[in-house]
Parts: C-alpha cells; sequence; structure tokens
C-alpha cells in the first residue's frame, strides 16, 4: 500500500482560507481571543519554566515558539499549545541529571516518536488509554507539583537546597519549619485566595494574572517604602535584570551514551504529549461540535517539540485550560493560538525586565492551583468506588508517579491494565465440554437458549467441545485440562464448536494444531463448526486449514454432525 501523507498530515490552518470560510469577523474573534489567552498564558509559562528547573525566559520561550508551531501545524481548530504541568516533574528530573544539553535531547527525541506517531496511524489508540491511569498519574503529578512549591510557598531560605523525591522533601521542609519567612506566606496565601475567587468577579480575566500584579506590586511597595525584600525571579535569576537577549538557535551535541539513556524520559514525555493535546482536543470538540484530526496533531506536537528546543524551550502541548479559555473569549480557529504567541512575543521583547519584581511566593500560589485543577480529587474519589482492579490501577500509578517515578508509574500502570484486562476476558472466556447428547441446531447464542429451538442428538463416539469468547494466550492451558474430564466411551470424533469465537490469535492458533495433532495420534478426526470468516482468514493464514482438511471446516454445526455420523459409523 502506498503512504500519501494527506492521509495523516492535513494542518487545520491550511484549509482555512479556502472557499471564502475565514472572514474578518471571524479574525477579529480570533485577535480578542488571542490576546486574552497571551495575557493569561504569561503567568503560567514563567512558573511552569521556574518550577520545571530552567529559566522563566525558557518558559516563556516555549509558549511562544511551541504555542505557534502547535497552531500552524495542528489538527485542531482550537488547541492552544505551551508549556503545561504534566512536564514539570520529569523535565526537572532530567535537568538534574543530565542538564541543559539533556533536555534539548530528551524532547528533540519526544518530538521524533510523536512524528512517528502520527505517520504511523496511532492518533485513534490514545482514546484507548485507561481512564484510571490518566487520572492516576495526573493526580499523582498534582501531588508532586504541589510539593515541589512548598518552599517558596513558605518563603523558605532562597538557598535551601531541596532534595528530589516527594518523601525527601517533606522530610526537608519539616526539618526547616523554624525557618518560615511568614510575610512570603502571607503573601502566598493573598495571592492564592485570589487565584480561586477571581472567577466570581470575571472569568474573563484570569485570576492567577490579578494575583501576579498584585503580588508584584506589593512586593514593590513593601521593599521601597517598608524595607522588606521578598524573594523574586530577580533574586533568583539576578541575570534578568539586564534584559532579555533574543533567543538564538542551540546546537545540540548528541552522543550515544546520553541518548540511550533518554530513551525512556524521552519516550514518557512523547506519551504524556500525546494524551494531554488529544484529550484537551476531544474536549475542545465536544464544546464546539467541530472534530480534529488526531493523527495530524500528533505530527504537530511532534515538530512542535523537534523545533522549540532548539531555541532553548522545554517540553510543550496542548493546554486544556487556555484551550477553552480561547473558545469562551470567541477564538475560532488556529489563528487564536499563532496570536497568542505573537502577543507572549510581544511581552517578551518589552516587558520581560519587569519580571525581577515578580515575588517566587506568587509564583508558587499560582502553581498550587493549578495543581488543584489538575489533581482531579473528585473524579479519584469517585473511581474508587469502582472494581477493584480499576481501583488497583488508580492507586498503584498514583503512588507510582509520586513516591517513585512517572515513568515507571506509567510502565507499570498501562502493564498492570492489560493484565487485568487479560484476567477479565478470560473470566468471560470458556472451552466446555458438553455433557448432553444433544445441541441446538442453530448458531445463534440468544435463538439456542429458546426451549423450542430443535436440537440435535450427538453420535457416540463424538465429542463436541464449545468455545465462548475470544481464542487467545489467555486460554492456552485449557485444553489440555478439559481432556482429562472427557466423557466415557471412545471417541473418534473431536467437533470444536466455534460460532461464539470472535478472533482466534497466533497462540490460539498454536494450541489448535497441537490439539490435533494429539487426537490425530490416538487416531481421533477433528472437526470445525462455527467457523467465521475472519477465524477462517486466520486458520488459512498459517496452513491450520490444511493440516486439519478443508472438508473438516464448517461454518454450520449441521453439516459438521452429518460428517461425524459418517466418520463413526
Amino acid at each position: 500500500m502506498k503512504f500519501n501523507l494527506k492521509d495523516v498530515f492535513q494542518p487545520k490552518l491550511f484549509g482555512l482560507f479556502g472557499k471564502g470560510q475565514y472572514d474578518g469577523q471571524k479574525f477579529t474573534s480570533d485577535l480578542i481571543a488571542g490576546i486574552i489567552v497571551g495575557i493569561i498564558a504569561l503567568p503560567l509559562a514563567i512558573a511552569f519554566g521556574i518550577a520545571s528547573g530552567v529559566t522563566p525566559q525558557q518558559g516563556l520561550i516555549t509558549a511562544i515558539v511551541a504555542g505557534f508551531l502547535i497552531s500552524f501545524f495542528g489538527g485542531s481548530n482550537f488547541l492552544i499549545g505551551g508549556p503545561t504541568g504534566a512536564f514539570i516533574v520529569i523535565v526537572a528530573g532530567i535537568v538534574s541529571q543530565y542538564g541543559m544539553q539533556g533536555l534539548i535531547i530528551a524532547t528533540i527525541m519526544a518530538g521524533v516518536f510523536l512524528v512517528v506517531m502520527g505517520v504511523c496511524k496511532m492518533g485513534a489508540i490514545f482514546k484507548f488509554i485507561p481512564y484510571p491511569i490518566v487520572v492516576g498519574f495526573t493526580s499523582g503529578i498534582a501531588l508532586t507539583i504541589f510539593s515541589t512549591q512548598m518552599k517558596d510557598f513558605f518563603g523558605l531560605p532562597l538557598d535551601l537546597q531541596v532534595p528530589a523525591g516527594f518523601i525527601p522533601q517533606w522530610g526537608c521542609y519539616f526539618q526547616n519549619i523554624g525557618s518560615i519567612n511568614w510575610i512570603e506566606f502571607a503573601m502566598s496565601m493573598v495571592c492564592l485566595v485570589i487565584c480561586f475567587s477571581w472567577g466570581k468577579v470575571t472569568k474573563k480575566v484570569p485570576g492567577s494574572l490579578i494575583a501576579l500584579i498584585i503580588g508584584t506590586v506589593a512586593s514593590v511597595l513593601l521593599s521601597k517604602f517598608g524595607g522588606i525584600e521578598l524573594a523574586t525571579i530577580g533574586s533568583k535569576f539576578p541575570e534578568l535584570a539586564n534584559g532579555l537577549p533574543m533567543p538564538k538557535p542551540v546546537a545540540p551535541e548528541f552522543d550515544y551514551e546520553t541518548i540511550k539513556g533518554l530513551v525512556s524520559p524521552a519516550f514518557t514525555i512523547a506519551i504524556l504529549c500525546a494524551i494531554e493535546s488529544l484529550l484537551a482536543a476531544m474536549v475542545a470538540d465536544g464544546a464546539t461540535g467541530k472534530q480534529h484530526h488526531a493523527n495530524t496533531e500528533l505530527i504537530g506536537q511532534g515538530i512542535a517539540n523537534i523545533v522549540t528546543p532548539l531555541f532553548g524551550g522545554i517540553p510543550a502541548t496542548g493546554a486544556l485550560a487556555r484551550t477553552m479559555a480561547s473558545i469562551n473569549n470567541g477564538g475560532k480557529s488556529p489563528v487564536t493560538g499563532i496570536i497568542h504567541a505573537v502577543v507572549l512575543l510581544l511581552i517578551y521583547l518589552f516587558l520581560m525586565p519587569y519580571a525581577v519584581y515578580i515575588p517566587l511566593s506568587c509564583l508558587a500560589a499560582i502553581l498550587v492551583q493549578v495543581a488543584y485543577n489538575m489533581s482531579e480529587w473528585r473524579t479519584f474519589k469517585y473511581l474508587l468506588r469502582g472494581d477493584k482492579s480499576d481501583v488497583a490501577v488508580l492507586l498503584i500509578t498514583f503512588f507510582l508517579t509520586v513516591i517513585v517515578d512517572l515513568t515507571v508509574a506509567i510502565e507499570v500502570g498501562v502493564v498492570l491494565a492489560i493484565v487485568l484486562f487479560v484476567r477479565r476476558v478470560m473470566e468471560t472466556s470458556h472451552i466446555n465440554v458438553l455433557q448432553d447428547n444433544t445441541l441446538a441446531a442453530t448458531e445463534d447464542p440468544e435463538k439456542a437458549a429458546m426451549e423450542n429451538t430443535d436440537r440435535l442428538e450427538i453420535p457416540e463416539g463424538v465429542e463436541v467441545y464449545e468455545i465462548d469468547g475470544p481464542f487467545f494466550f489467555g486460554l492456552a492451558s485449557r485444553f489440555e485440562e478439559l481432556e482429562k474430564m472427557k466423557k466415557s466411551g471412545e471417541t473418534k470424533v473431536r467437533i470444536i464448536r466455534m460460532r461464539r469465537v470472535p478472533f482466534i490469535d497466533s497462540t490460539g492458533v498454536n494450541n489448535l494444531r497441537n490439539l490435533c495433532e494429539r487426537t490425530r495420534k490416538r487416531g481421533v478426526t477433528v472437526i470445525l463448526s462455527g467457523v467465521t470468516e475472519k477465524v477462517q482468514a486466520t486458520l488459512e493464514k498459517f496452513g491450520v486449514d490444511k493440516e486439519i482438511g478443508a472438508d473438516n471446516i464448517f461454518p454450520h454445526i449441521v453439516p459438521a454432525l452429518e460428517k461425524a455420523n459418517e466418520l463413526v459409523k
């Protein structure tokens, strides 16, 4: 089959201006929404940058470059891209272990993974990631973000080295509880109250922005008139006082050992990016009635994450809160995201020198709100009422995210979900030996359950196995177990009834082949009945139809029994 790029890559922006679909009225709506979303994104970009272990400059560069590219190449009309809270933990871990060069390489690798996923049409797969896994690691990330912000939230000394890891962090906090700066703590609480309560005043302007402005003004006034110096961005990054230079392309230094060590975290970044962006796109579709193109979105996200680190940026993805803010403020197309990036660029060029006055306690309060919104504690509580296996996946994913590592949490969560799913399928799949001397003369299970259904007599010397459900590796040993339960008397023909088998995998085929070999050695003939077209195609693919004999495979039980009668006479 010939590969066609258009099948997987159809950016929404590219088809926007044809056939008079876009006009001045839509542009005006996009312009207003873009300006508002750009302002909303400002404090978040700065906060995410600092929390990730890089500079506020890099957080803002990410929002500018990635925000532009995701809107330009993406498969959604509404998705707004940029740095998000989901990456804070893993980015901080990469930076601490491998430095900025390691982060650049990991982000580029993640971008390549995303492009490959899109080209391979894997966009639809992410819809099937178990919900408990998503909630588990999202809530775990939220708690981890909350934990990392307690140093600045309580105003602990700026030079205090807080260890990585949830438990060591809180050990450090309790050891330094006497060093709390109560003025900075009060600033954090005031900003936090503003963040949560401002929505009651207006939803047009985010509470985080108001908290940022009020906190910064208060910090300047306290310094100028009260002689009280709060820890600010300028305290942590004094080099920013001289202004911000335009970002220059960075040449990554690739080496085999670094790439090898970063494969797992890069893959985690790619998975997180795919999940968060596609979930945000689906929510946007539900709110607007539009449809996104999942594979295009993955490729667009990949391009953004390949290019952004070359300018010093960090991983980026679609941000749900900013996306919904765009929709609620009249955003109509990807042009909104492009305008939001331009607004941030103008702020970067002309207003960023004033960022040195922003107190760290204010940014900590903003991130605490982000963590609360990410936590999905109501959903978490709701899922605890579910099936034990779902609860196990939820809790294990959550605790591994918090205590161990996000990468491990995702890997273990997915594997555990698969194992539990297989167990559930096994519980609903059965292979039985019919003990009655009659069976229903129909391949329809519902009709077979009716009392007036015609019954067919099973001849002496004929044994009937009934497979109910998928014939896969989970039923590997069932044939051997059931052969020990065979009816008394000599068996000459063994009918395997497969009317309820939707598919058969390679392990099922192998078990069927082994059964045929064992029965053949005993002089027993195997007949298959109720074989669907899909199962028949699989048998033919592996050559099992020739081993059994094409004349011993039937789509219906009636001719199968007729053939069995002939063989036992």
